[in-house]
Parts: C-alpha cells; structure tokens; sequence
C-alpha cells in the first residue's frame, strides 16, 4: 500500500510480558518510524503500548496518542508525544484513531486489545472502513483467536473471506510486508459514520 502514512497499533499496556512481545512492540514502533509512517495509538506510557511508542520516537518519527480522560487522571498518559489528544470516552478514543489511521496492527494484548480487534474487524466486515488490517501473531499469540473466527466460521456464525478481511503476520518483517501489498481503500476521502 504506497500511500501508507499513518498505521493505528492496537496493543497491551501490560509490562508483566515476555520479552519476546516487548521486542516486536519495539520493532514495530521503529520500523514505522523509518518508513516515515506515522504511529497512532492509545496514548498510554506502559507496557507494548509504551515500548512502540518510544522506539517510534528514538527513531524520529511522529507518534499520535489519543486517551480517554479517566485513564489520562491515573497518569498513565506519555507525555513526549507529537500530539496527545485527551477525549472524553472509550468510543471517542476508538473513532478518532479509526479516523486517523490508513491500516491497524494489532499486537499481542489483553482484553482492552481484544475489544478494539474485534471493533476494527467488525467495522470492516460491515463495510464501514476498507483499510488494511493485520493481526500480528508474534510467538503464536492470536493463534487461539484465530481457530476461534475458524471455529465460527465452520459453525456457520460468521460468513467471512478471512483473507479479504484481515492478514496474520508471524513477526514484523511481515507486518510491513502484509502492509506493502495490502490494497488502498477504494475511497479514502470518503470516510463513513462510525
């Protein structure tokens, strides 16, 4: 996708993670930097989120944090951001991140990550967006999620063209990969009511 210049990272705010996660947040948040893609997130300081806005940051690049008000009081929020927008609700913080970003990269994370995967993945099915969505399956971790939406699928509760739909990408490298070749949206300019 060539016209890539923001990309919204869905992740954890959990430090408590094994190394393996921490260091694809950190290669994620720098190799969006180096490609001169803007980072937009959920604004926090701590866990994945944290380490990929940072390593965004130490590579020069533009990171984009958007909070809700309640988790910006528990001080949580990173303070050395390009821009930090405090909102007023979980479902403003989740508009205006679709609103801002060309494509979604969910790493791993908990429940918070979950919710917002399965929104964006939502969204999309229901054709209110036509951006590019991969899933970021680093050490195996979205591996029960995804013979979940098979599981669905073959139950005949959802009725999915997995590959139109979302890619999965095993480690970073192929997260930019997946972006690379991922087709535009068909109309930018014309972005939908969430």
């Amino acid at each position: 996708m060539k016209s890539l210049s923001s990309v919204c990272v869905y992740c954890g705010a959990s430090s408590r993670v094994a190394d393996v996660y921490k260091e694809a947040a950190h290669a994620l948040g720098d190799g969006l930097a180096r490609r001169g893609i803007r980072m937009v997130y959920g604004g926090g300081r701590v866990g994945l989120m944290g380490i990929a806005a940072d390593a965004a940051i130490a590579a020069g690049g533009e990171v984009v944090g958007i909070i809700p008000e309640h988790i910006q009081s528990a001080e949580i929020e990173h303070t050395g951001l390009t821009e930090l927008h405090v909102v007023d609700s979980m479902h403003t913080r989740k508009r205006m991140m679709v609103e801002r970003a060309d494509a979604f990269v969910i790493l791993p994370g908990g429940l918070g990550t979950l919710d917002e995967a399965f929104e964006i993945l939502t969204w999309k099915q229901l054709q209110l967006h036509d951006k590019p969505i991969v899933i970021a399956d680093v050490d195996g971790y979205w591996r029960p999620l995804l013979g979940l939406i098979d599981h669905m699928v073959a139950q005949g509760f959802a009725r999915i063209d997995r590959s139109a739909l979302y890619s999965v990408a095993d480690h970073v490298d192929a997260v930019f990969e997946a972006l690379e070749v991922a087709p535009a949206p068909a109309h930018p300019d014309q972005p939908k009511k969430l």
